[in-house]
């Protein structure tokens, strides 16, 4: 997926960049079961490239649902069956709350900033 190319969805935006050989999928808009297949085809086509880590930073989402989480856990274990890391930063009520009263968190790496995501994964 080239950097300048953005994968848009029905109220969903994900915007592919990088950092130190990390991709960063940053989402925007309403992540639910209509959106989910945007952020997972975004993963999937970061998986077969050179990243060394993914960091989804959902720090600009405005709805997370539980299709959306579902995502996440499976990107982080298709991530870890190609050797790399998956990462999440979440911070606000509609993100990080959902995360962790799920249990995502006890499986995928949550990350108050991109600033933290960056330095652990690196």
């Amino acid at each position: 997926m080239d950097d300048s190319a953005a994968a848009p969805g029905p109220n969903l935006d994900v915007q592919p960049s990088t950092k130190a050989g990390i991709r960063i999928l940053t989402v925007r808009g309403a992540l639910d079961l209509s959106t989910a297949p945007v952020l997972s085809a975004a993963i999937a086509d970061s998986l077969h490239d050179p990243y060394t880590a993914i960091v989804v930073d959902l720090s600009e989402l405005e709805f997370l649902a539980s299709a959306g989480m579902t995502v996440l856990l499976e990107g982080h274990g298709a991530a870890g069956d190609v050797g790399k890391e998956l990462g999440v930063v979440a911070d606000g009520p509609g993100t990080s709350r959902p995360i962790t009263m799920m249990g995502v968190d006890q499986v995928v790496p949550l990350y108050a900033s991109l600033d933290a995501a960056l330095t652990d994964l690196r």
